[in-house]
């Protein structure tokens, strides 16, 4: 019988790599790679913005932006177990700030400092988010050195969105949104490579493009918005919410007979003289309270977001020089 020899994994010290935790971890990890690494691990599409950033009287080792939903993102690293001191700081960070998704990384998370973080996702609000990771270093035999980000601690999104239920904050009719996209996404984690949100009861999921200011939305409506009339539709829409948006969108219709070529579908630009925010779109009439039809809008909408994804995605990310 032939069989192939197996190499064996190794265990590699965090300071083999990392002597220090400032001058080394920190800036390894702020590396776009390292980041995409780590926006893997917990489902959020990391885009860098600042390292040791002042956050009221502290100063956090990572700021980034998730460009999904154009929040913020703080990491604090520790290369050893965690301590309260960098709790106090974390806790210190949720409260200056109304919406933040805060990591804490460290190479072993104490039970004491891992059930408070799920006693905190489980008694804040879905604005407010608090994950714990693990790392660790592999190798086998005299490979590279290999990162490894484990979840100690994440929020619980479907015990947060019964909670809600329960209370009776969400009607019949957001209870049918909030089924919808987590079917949503469940369909597109088996077919597609576009990230989506976490499942709300809301008409729209959101989904980054790469570039925070900009991003994608899934909808679902029982409003036209070609004829402005009660009949219901999906879309998949390019929204542009950036100090720059009005140029932005100037800049992107200069090229829209090449775009919408591109995508061959027409599409609606819509830019209110009153608003900041504006938005390129692709409309299809679609109920979403018709359960059995959701595998077909499903299936609409993961094509348009993939195709607006190859198309948008390259013009984006380049605007600013043009």
């Amino acid at each position: 019988m032939n069989t192939k020899t197996l190499g064996r994994l190794m265990r590699v010290d965090l300071r083999d790599a990392w002597m220090s935790e400032s001058a080394d971890f920190t800036p390894w990890l702020a590396q776009e790679d390292n980041l995409k690494l780590l926006g893997e691990t917990v489902g959020i599409d990391l885009e860098f913005e600042a390292k040791e950033k002042d956050v009221g009287p502290f100063r956090a080792d990572i700021l980034c932006k998730d460009t999904t939903t154009d929040k913020w993102v703080l990491i604090e690293n520790q290369l050893e177990k965690t301590d309260h001191s960098h709790l106090g700081q974390l806790l210190t960070y949720a409260s200056g700030l109304d919406a933040v998704t805060i990591i804490w990384i460290a190479e072993h998370f104490t039970e004491e400092h891992r059930a408070t973080l799920d006693w905190l996702n489980e008694h804040t609000d879905e604005e407010i988010n608090f994950i714990g990771l693990e790392v660790e270093l592999w190798r086998i035999g005299d490979s590279p050195i290999a990162p490894k980000f484990n979840i100690v601690s994440k929020p619980n999104d479907w015990a947060r969105a019964i909670k809600i239920g329960a209370t009776g904050e969400v009607t019949p009719h957001r209870q049918v949104q909030l089924k919808y996209w987590t079917a949503f996404k469940e369909y597109m984690a088996e077919h597609s490579t576009v990230t989506c949100q976490k499942p709300y009861p809301q008409h729209w999921m959101n989904h980054s493009i790469g570039r925070s200011g900009f991003h994608l939305s899934s909808c679902i409506t029982l409003w036209n918005s070609a004829t402005n009339k009660k009949d219901p539709e999906i879309r998949v829409e390019l929204v542009l919410d950036d100090k720059k948006s009005k140029a932005y969108f100037d800049a992107l219709q200069k090229q829209q007979v090449d775009i919408e070529k591109a995508l061959g579908v027409p599409l609606t630009w819509h830019n209110p003289p009153e608003k900041n925010m504006c938005r390129i779109y692709s409309r299809t009439s679609g109920d979403f309270n018709v359960e059995a039809d959701w595998p077909k809008q499903h299936e609409w909408l993961r094509e348009k977001l993939e195709l607006f994804s190859q198309v948008f995605g390259p013009i984006v990310k380049t605007l600013d020089q043009e």
